[in-house]
């Protein structure tokens, strides 16, 4: 009854700008999955990750104000940039740009170079930087409608710092608002050892960091479900597409595999605290 009650409440706070703004229709969605400044590379990315029914069960609507938590190269960032830019806005918290570790220095300026390159579509985005203990502000406090991950847990957990990443969401999130994360899933009795080094997490795992940052689940999906996928590679998640750290060696039996399987689970910051 208490998260029955608390969907409920979470519902009603958001209903008045629900009907008050405009919603995401079948041709918005066209258009911004056949837009031009999506690469073909990622649009190639749309059968395993599902966009349109990920955001649509995030609840992710024009007037949005979006946080996109570490996004990597901008796979997300392609197709929620042209959905919130007239109306509400969106956050991408990124690497910090003085990072020691070199993968993260790379990856932030090639994200600033595309955003760059491409100023029609992508000039209202916010940079900001969530790398912790350092760098936790990801958007004001209590100002974000949606606070979105898409398969990072793996990597908070192997840098210890799931826990800040967590209340950093929470903490940005209005009341009311929704934590949305997609992530490679375990299996239920998997370790903590074993999800750092194959990169697939557990549901419970997960479940647990969010609620112990005071976030109440609400629901999930298996939208991104891929029964073909048994979580027990040998390089891990990273063995599958679109990484392939194989190189040919079995190549065609993972691309017939797929992408990973993931969990889809849509978390809630209570209304009254």
């Amino acid at each position: 009854m208490k998260r029955i009650g608390m969907l409920v409440l979470v519902q009603s706070l958001c209903i008045g700008s629900v009907f008050a703004a405009p919603a995401v229709n079948d041709l918005m969605w066209a258009e911004v999955l056949d837009a031009d400044h999506r690469s073909a590379q990622n649009h190639l990315r749309d059968e395993y990750r599902h966009p349109l029914q990920t955001l649509l069960f995030f609840g992710v609507q024009p007037c949005d104000s979006v946080v996109e938590l570490w996004p990597g190269g901008g796979w997300y960032t392609e197709i929620l940039t042209p959905i919130v830019k007239d109306c509400g806005k969106l956050y991408t918290a990124h690497f910090a740009t003085d990072s020691d570790v070199s993968y993260y220095n790379k990856s932030r300026s090639a994200f600033d170079a595309k955003l760059a390159k491409d100023p029609a579509v992508y000039q209202k985005v916010v940079v900001t930087t969530l790398q912790p203990p350092a760098y936790r502000d990801i958007a004001p406090a209590g100002s974000a409608d949606k606070v979105l991950t898409f398969r990072n847990v793996h990597n908070w957990l192997k840098s210890g710092v799931a826990e800040d990443v967590f209340a950093a969401a929470y903490k940005a999130l209005k009341p009311g608002g929704i934590f949305g994360v997609v992530e490679h899933r375990a299996d239920p009795d998997a370790s903590l050892q074993t999800m750092i080094k194959s990169g697939y997490v557990s549901e419970k795992q997960v479940i647990a960091l969010a609620e112990s940052a005071g976030f109440l689940l609400l629901d999930s999906s298996e939208i991104n479900a891929n029964s073909k996928d048994n979580h027990d590679h040998p390089a891990g998640v990273w063995t599958l597409p679109p990484s392939l750290r194989l190189g040919d060696q079995q190549r065609e039996k993972y691309l017939a595999i797929g992408e990973s399987d993931r969990m889809t689970l849509k978390f809630g910051k209570p209304v009254h605290e």
